[in-house]
């Protein structure tokens, strides 16, 4: 009996406090409060440790004034002044097709054959022409005489003369229309015209085919030559880089199919209008082509600035080429290392190379990044 009332107190002590806390509607807030956040610590994936870091040389970023540059993107078309259309006069039916898209051509050079019914035209007009040019030659020659004989007055001569010398005119302007039409065989003319290059180059346009009809001087012109000794770049540059495009310039060019050459050109002109959507003015650079540059071709130009900027130069090992960006390692406190992402730019004398953004000129680098990557990635 005293055991049993020893445990029905507590118990009941328990059961009051729950029915307390159940009507007084309230809660433990400790029991409902979130569990604490545990923070982890993440390396920084740069910083690097090696053992006996003093054998790795150290190198100082020296200071290199260079000029300011400007990169754009371009693309090669060809200089409209020297693309000429191939135009036939006569118009026909093409029967023959001697020249291709992309082909090179000399000047003269057949590229088509047109069957033409305005050489016939043109060849009977002639033929009358001819017809009477004798006439008039011979009633000329019969009004001498008469005239000498005092048969006829010297109006009548001088009517034949002008007559004859009318039919002549009529010859020469028929046989030329023959010539500019493209058949300048008068004795035996053909319906089939020749169309010729007007100048050597390439043929960068095609709008004929075999059987296809030509409509003399409307358009399309069958063919166009463009010569591509020289050829135009066109780049867009912003609204903010624009004062460092100067007219009359020069500007390095590098082909994307041929990264290690550089070309030479010159600024010829700045677009007097600014594209409104993407805030850009085309550039049009005129250069001289080796062989080398086609028309669609993707280029990028450097444009060189007249004022001296402050970069660093370290030595070119230095420079660590990794996931197509380049590295070089600054040592830190206690033999760690620091991975620092730098932009190189030109080759300079003595095995040096500029940095043209990452590191400050007297920085500290490591003077073979290669040899330090190997070391890391052995450990």
């Amino acid at each position: 009996m005293n055991y049993t009332k020893l445990t029905a107190g507590p118990i009941s002590i328990v059961l009051l406090t729950a029915l307390t806390a159940c009507n007084n509607g309230k809660s433990d807030p400790a029991a409902e409060a979130p569990p604490p956040l545990k923070v982890e610590k993440v390396e920084d994936g740069d910083i690097f440790q090696v053992e006996q870091p003093q054998k790795f040389n150290l190198a100082q970023a020296t200071e290199y004034l260079a000029a300011s540059q400007l990169k754009v993107t371009g693309t090669i078309t060809p200089d409209i002044s020297r693309a000429v259309p191939v135009i036939s006069l006569a118009t026909g039916r093409v029967v023959e097709i001697d020249a291709r898209l992309g082909d090179m051509v000399k000047k003269g050079q057949v590229l088509l054959k047109v069957q033409s019914a305005d050489i016939s035209a043109a060849f009977s007009d002639y033929q009358k022409a001819l017809a009477d040019e004798k006439l008039a030659a011979t009633q000329l020659d019969r009004a001498k005489i008469l005239y000498d004989r005092g048969a006829i007055s010297q109006n009548d001569l001088q009517v034949a003369e002008d007559t004859e010398a009318k039919t002549k005119a009529d010859v020469q302007a028929t046989a030329e229309k023959l010539r500019v039409l493209g058949n300048a065989g008068l004795e035996h003319p053909s319906a089939i015209v020749e169309i010729r290059a007007p100048i050597s180059g390439y043929i960068t346009d095609q709008q004929v085919t075999n059987a296809a009809g030509v409509p003399g001087l409307g358009s399309p012109n069958p063919f166009t030559i463009s010569d591509l000794s020289y050829v135009w770049i066109l780049c867009d540059v912003y609204e903010n880089d624009l004062a460092s495009v100067r007219l009359g310039d020069k500007a390095d060019v590098r082909l994307n199919a041929y990264p290690s050459q550089v070309f030479t050109g010159r600024i010829d002109n700045i677009g007097p209008i600014l594209d409104p959507n993407i805030r850009t003015a085309k550039v049009r650079i005129e250069v001289p082509n080796p062989g080398l540059m086609r028309p669609g071709m993707f280029v990028t130009a450097t444009f060189h600035g007249r004022e001296k900027e402050r970069r660093a130069a370290v030595p070119s090992n230095a420079i660590l080429h990794l996931h197509d960006r380049d590295w070089v390692y600054v040592p830190q406190q206690q033999g760690k290392f620091r991975r620092v992402q730098v932009v190189a730019g030109d080759m300079l004398p003595n095995g040096m190379q500029e940095v043209v953004s990452g590191i400050a000129p007297g920085q500290p680098v490591v003077a073979n990044a290669l040899a330090f990557q190997n070391t890391v990635e052995q450990q």
